[in-house]
């Protein structure tokens, strides 16, 4: 039974004894208090699961008391006691929090059957907070989220700051660096845990549908319509609403979004009803939207309505450090998920997957390891079981020289242009390759310009001209 411990308050001591052995012989531990003051004792000493207070008594009243309990301690429930010339006050301890009320005089099996309803609404309260502790538990940062390397280092700084609040986040970062799961770590380390979480990938829904997935829609609003649709904000309500790939979402629809954003309310495809939403709004791109709003192919309001809290997360190959960490993790992934019998990776191994690059960031880490250990034999991972890897490296590693370095750069560079409507490429080029080249070898001479024309293989004077021509600032320090 959830319901152990009684508080009882009546300035009646008839009302007081027939509770206090009713109650016990429910196997209830009750005390009693005579008066508004004594039953505010009480309860700030022990810990109640249910209060029955008197609506009018010396002060604190019952309603005065029901107020302080709902502040201090909300999860605790109340039943307010009340005479039938005061039913207009019983309905406002309803509306103040009560969880019932007893009309004097009232019939015990009455009570029975309010404390049997109110022990039931307990045990699912418990239910429902120890689910919520366990989901919060689950998404901790540092147990979804690994790294110790000092860039996730200001991403764990920057959640602690967010989560809690209600603030709209953008996150940014390249394909893979997990942004999803940074979106769910901040719900369910914020208030809004234990109301829905939902997500809408923006790209990978056809723009005529999308507007109907975000917004709903009304019964024959469109060719197919068959019925009225709750859209994600609707769903999401009271919630989060992680929009991925918000970069890809079509300027009339993002107008539509400043709209919800900004009004908190929608109204469904087809429909006339306007609609309230309380939503907080993660959104997520690997795209440069900042680039996008000046090629005006993303709204600059929504661009700032969106961008309150920008978090960026940093690619795989800026934080090395935490590969063999993540690489332990998700192999332990394997093993508990997909029964795999590997039970580690070498040094080698490890070594080799410092070394790439992982353009697909910590996703193409994951499926790698997962690959690996489904496919491997032996009960640790070595260099052969990534040989694919390994080739890939060595050629990249041959690919580093300057030349190659260089071609890579003026390949990637050229691509973008029409180079049949240049006619200074050779010298355009070079302009833009010596002036890097004077200033590094400058630097490194801390400004002597002697000792930089003599590494340059050039004239001093031509030096200084080129200096003057380019437009360098010369620094001694």
């Amino acid at each position: 039974m959830s319901i152990r411990r009684i508080l009882v308050a009546d300035d009646e001591d008839s009302i007081r004894w027939v509770l206090s052995k009713a109650l016990g012989k429910q196997g209830h531990k009750v005390d009693l208090a005579v008066d508004g003051d004594e039953a505010l004792q009480l309860f700030r000493r022990n810990k109640y699961d249910l209060a029955i207070l008197d609506i009018k008594m010396p002060k604190p009243t019952g309603l005065e008391l029901l107020d302080l309990f709902q502040q201090e301690r909300p999860e605790m429930l109340v039943i307010i006691m009340t005479a039938e010339s005061s039913m207009k006050n019983a309905v406002e301890a309803m509306k103040r929090g009560a969880y019932d009320y007893l009309t004097k005089p009232f019939d015990l099996d009455e009570l029975d059957a309010i404390i049997l309803k109110a022990g039931k609404a307990t045990a699912i309260s418990d239910q429902v907070t120890l689910l919520k502790d366990e989901l919060k538990e689950h998404y901790q940062f540092e147990r979804n989220i690994i790294g110790n390397s000092q860039p996730m280092q200001e991403v764990y700084k920057q959640l602690g700051r967010i989560a809690p609040s209600d603030i709209t986040v953008l996150i940014t970062g390249e394909s893979g660096t997990g942004k999803e799961l940074v979106a769910r770590a901040i719900h369910f380390n914020s208030p809004r845990l234990g109301k829905p979480f939902l997500a809408i990938n923006c790209a990978a829904i056809p723009r005529d549908l999308l507007e109907s997935e975000l917004f709903g829609h009304e019964k024959g609003a469109f060719t197919g319509a068959s019925e009225r649709k709750a859209g994600k904000f609707e769903q999401a309500d009271g919630g989060t609403l992680f929009l991925d790939e918000i970069g890809d979402m079509s300027l009339d629809l993002q107008a539509k979004l400043l709209r919800v954003l900004q009004e908190k309310e929608l109204t469904r495809t087809g429909g006339s009803q306007t609609l309230q939403v309380n939503v907080r709004i993660v959104a997520a791109t690997n795209q440069n939207l900042k680039r996008k709003v000046a090629d005006k192919e993303f709204r600059e309001d929504l661009f700032y309505r969106l961008n309150v809290m920008p978090l960026e997360l940093p690619p795989l190959r800026e934080r090395r450090e935490d590969i063999p960490l993540l690489a332990r993790y998700f192999l332990q992934k394997a093993r508990d998920d997909l029964h795999v019998s590997t039970r580690g990776i070498s040094d080698e191994a490890l070594n080799l997957l410092q070394k790439h690059a992982w353009p697909g960031n910590v996703r193409e880490l994951e499926n790698t390891i997962q690959r690996a250990a489904l496919l491997s034999p032996d009960q640790f991972l070595t260099p052969a079981d990534f040989g694919s890897l390994g080739n890939e490296i060595s050629r990249q590693e041959n690919d580093n020289s300057l030349e190659a370095l260089v071609h890579n750069k003026l390949s990637a560079s050229l691509a973008q242009m029409d180079v049949n409507e240049l006619d200074n490429l050779y010298e355009m080029v070079l302009h833009q390759m010596e002036r890097p080249l004077i200033q590094i070898v400058l630097r490194k001479t801390r400004g002597n310009q002697v000792r930089t024309a003599e590494i340059l293989g050039i004239n001093r004077n031509t030096l200084r001209k080129k200096i003057k021509t380019l437009g360098i600032n010369i620094s001694r320090d």
